[in-house]
């Protein structure tokens, strides 16, 4: 790894004692990823934990019929929970992660993962930290599925991209759609009511945000 990748190492996980970086930088495999690459397929044997160094993760369900369902997105500086989980129990994956821009992603084998959490007081946390994330971030996500209107689930879905992504969404109504468990037709009409509320300004596959508060 080069000066540059050890810096933006120490800058995304600063949380993380400088031996347990060093021991990352040297026996940890970084992966480079273009956009729609897999990083975690369904069905998977995972035998690594999963860090977000750059770029932009999608971590997702699908089902039978290839519909999918979001659960959340991965930032850099990120650990993805689940690959901890099954990495720990030797289990299949049971979610989808697909690399949302051109991303790297650092791989920790196993065993190294599991010893550390003993040997470094910062891993144990960092691990702690994301299992509490994601479960807060499961639970926003049941919420806006269970008790809001559809109408409501597009507003969160739409302020959660925002909040990874920026005002400028490159987001088809298809797309929207599909995540949402919705039709492109419904999707369109709530998008083109959003645009005459000035909320936000519909463009060939974007979405430009200008206001959601107060929708």
């Amino acid at each position: 790894m080069n000066s540059a990748n050890k810096s933006e190492l120490l800058q995304k996980f600063s949380q993380l004692e400088q031996p347990l970086l060093d021991e990352i930088m040297t026996q940890s495999t970084f992966r480079q990823l273009e956009e729609g690459d897999e990083a975690l397929r369904t069905g998977q044997y995972i035998k690594s934990t999963v860090l977000l160094s750059k770029g932009l993760l999608k971590i997702y369900r699908e089902d039978e019929e290839g519909k999918e369902f979001l659960m959340y997105y991965l930032e850099p500086g990120n650990a993805c929970a689940l690959s901890m989980m099954c990495t720990a129990r030797d289990e299949k994956s049971q979610i989808m992660a697909m690399a949302v821009e051109a991303s790297e992603i650092i791989l920790i084998p196993s065993h190294l993962s599991e010893s550390w959490l003993a040997k470094y007081k910062s891993w144990h946390n960092f691990v702690i930290a994301s299992y509490r994330q994601r479960f807060e971030e499961l639970l926003l996500t049941l919420d806006s599925v269970v008790f809001r209107g559809l109408d409501e689930r597009l507003l969160f879905y739409l302020k959660r991209h925002v909040k990874v992504s920026g005002n400028l969404l490159k987001l088809s109504h298809q797309q929207i759609a599909d995540e949402l468990s919705s039709s492109r037709e419904v999707i369109s009409r709530l998008l083109k009511k959003l645009e005459q509320a000035g909320a936000v300004k519909l463009h060939r596959n974007s979405i430009e945000v200008l206001n959601l508060e107060g929708v």
